[in-house]
């Protein structure tokens, strides 16, 4: 059974990190709601929750996914590029180290969790405002010993890789080609996100479903018509704070 790690909503999240975006208010309490009706799907599509608290002082905690990239064989905590958010892999490393061997990136390098792609054995990692090519080398490095290879993927316009690409299939990556150049995907088949929907890329692949938000429907009728299976989600409130759906949870397999 895959195990999917989240973080209730912190009451702080009106102050997180914003890049891309303009500050609007927040509903935090709707986002907790949302953020529970997330959970659930996950369980409903079989995994095994494991519920972190809300961080009160920890306003991007709920975004979990930057504090760790998991493959099978081994947990690397990262050191996110916001100074801020660095306080919230401890905790996460801690749940990890239950589950996989844990290793660290140190200073001076940065990397999120959300900039990471894995496509089999291959690595992709957006050279992004929040992780630089130190903290790339060093995930190299630390994943190489199990047979990955590593890759620094340039993007522009957006937050982390996946804002721009994330697997839908095993064999099929959804792509904002403004924001990452499609040529990184070779080998597999590519759906574009509809030109008026840009933050449309993010999908969360569990099993043979994925996970995809309800404010994308023009290309989530692309995703159909390519025969992908979603489950919709609502995530509004923690859109407002540059969240998606890949953001808010660690899934481990195998």
């Amino acid at each position: 059974m895959p195990i999917a790690i989240t973080r209730k909503v912190s009451p702080a999240l009106a102050h997180c990190e914003l890049t891309h975006l303009a500050r609007t208010p927040i509903d935090v309490e709707l986002a907790a709601a949302q953020h529970e009706e997330y959970e659930r799907t996950l369980a409903r599509l079989g995994c095994w929750v494991v519920s972190l608290p809300a961080e009160a002082d920890l306003p991007d905690s709920v975004f979990i996914e930057d504090t760790a990239v998991v493959v099978e064989e081994v947990a690397v905590i990262t050191r996110p590029g916001a100074r801020s958010r660095r306080p919230e892999t401890a905790p996460v490393a801690a749940v990890l180290a239950k589950y996989r061997p844990v290793v660290s990136i140190e200073a001076p390098g940065t990397l999120d969790g959300g900039d990471v792609l894995r496509l089999g054995r291959r690595v992709l990692v957006g050279l992004s405002e929040r992780s630089n090519r130190e903290g790339i080398d060093q995930l190299s490095r630390l994943l190489s010993h199990h047979g990955y290879k590593v890759e620094a993927v340039p993007l522009g316009g957006c937050l982390h890789l996946k804002s721009a690409a994330t697997q839908v299939t095993p064999d099929t990556v959804l792509v904002n080609p403004a924001w990452v150049d499609p040529a990184t995907f070779s080998g597999f088949t590519r759906i574009d996100v509809y030109a008026g929907e840009p933050y449309a890329a993010n999908a969360l692949m569990v099993g043979d479903r994925v996970v995809y938000p309800d404010a994308f429907p023009h290309t989530a009728a692309r995703l159909d018509r390519a025969a992908v299976p979603i489950v919709a989600v609502d995530v509004s409130e923690l859109a407002k704070a540059e969240g998606a759906v890949t953001c808010c949870s660690l899934i481990l397999t195998g």
